[in-house]
């Protein structure tokens, strides 16, 4: 075995073992962790396969954590798989035909199948077979395979690609997963730190919880590499060390990254402030709209420091005070 699949494999084991292993250890998502918990045992109950269920929201807040928690609970095996890695219709057949009476089908990312792929989960969810249609044209056939019992939990930070016919086979629940407080986020630092041997005061774990953009993937991943900084240039891991791993990141007090920053700036500094169009703030930042939209600007608007209206972007108040400009209420007038 090579050194980077040994590397490769102490990362993975590494993220799975800050996943939480019960119910108990997942912080956070009080009200869905309610409804799946009711879910589940009136499940137990019946001696009832469980009811799919979809998970949206967020990258980075939990979803393939509850999937993991989810076949636990039942005691059932979890075979997981993503919607890029279902090319074919061949392929979902496959995996389908290939799970044990009880199991759990996790697929991320579901709103990536394609729709010709999506039709053969609609019975499989709700009939439990497999309709395979053999050969083409006048002689095409159908068969109709038995599928034993399995629950799908499908993830998705895209609910609106999914079609209505597939969102609504998910008779088991449809739910958001919302962003964490930042006590919540402390309280999964603190959790990632004592797993990893890290040994960290409470106002550097609330320092980097600020930073973390509500999410626990982020919030680890900034622990991880305050470790990392404080080692290797031999400083205690204190706050003063904490921030200025997260300066050398580039991540400021409130979570922006410079991306961010420069969007916000780019806007101030040459459309004074908006409406800008996402076109324009692509092409002047030589970005791709998608990341803008889908990476950047989502964290800009929930906490205020950015407004989509009708004619484009436009930067708030706040937005102006987080990177030191003046609003045009208080900009000094041009002689």
């Amino acid at each position: 075995m090579s050194a980077s699949d040994t590397g490769e494999r102490s990362v993975k084991s590494l993220d799975h073992a800050l996943r939480p292993a019960d119910w108990a250890q997942y912080v956070g998502q009080p009200t869905i962790k309610e409804n799946l918990r009711i879910l589940l045992q009136a499940a137990k109950g019946r001696s009832h396969q469980p009811e799919h269920v979809l998970l949206y929201g967020p990258p980075g807040l939990g979803k393939t954590t509850l999937a993991h928690l989810i076949a636990k609970e039942v005691g059932a095996s979890l075979r997981a798989t993503s919607g890029p890695a279902v090319e074919r219709v061949g392929d979902l057949a496959s995996i389908l035909t290939n799970l044990s009476p009880g199991d759990v089908l996790f697929i991320d990312e579901i709103h990536r199948l394609n729709r010709a792929i999506e039709e053969v989960l609609y019975p499989a969810m709700e009939s439990g077979v497999l309709d395979i249609v053999i050969g083409k044209g006048p002689a095409a056939r159908t068969v109709q395979l038995e599928l034993p019992n399995f629950t799908l939990i499908a993830a998705t930070t895209r609910i609106s690609m999914l079609s209505a016919p597939l969102r609504s086979r998910f008779s088991g629940g449809t739910f958001r997963l919302a962003y964490y407080t930042e006590d919540e986020i402390v309280q999964i630092l603190k959790r990632s730190a004592e797993i990893l041997g890290i040994n960290i005061d409470a106002e550097s774990l609330k320092e980097i919880a600020t930073r973390s953009r509500a999410t626990p993937r982020t919030a680890n991943y900034l622990l991880k590499r305050c470790r990392d900084y404080a080692a290797v240039l031999r400083e205690p891991l204190n706050l003063k060390t904490v921030r200025k791993a997260l300066a050398l990141l580039e991540i400021d007090e409130g979570g922006l990254n410079q991306i961010d920053r420069d969007i916000l700036t780019l806007l101030i500094d040459k459309f004074g402030g908006g409406p800008v169009g996402l076109k324009t703030i692509a092409a002047a930042l030589s970005e791709e709209e998608a990341t803008i939209e889908e990476v950047h600007e989502p964290y800009l608007l929930q906490i205020g420091l950015l407004e989509r209206t009708p004619r484009g972007r436009t930067v708030t108040k706040k937005g102006y005070e987080h990177v030191g400009a003046d609003s045009p209420k208080n900009q000094q007038p041009l002689l």
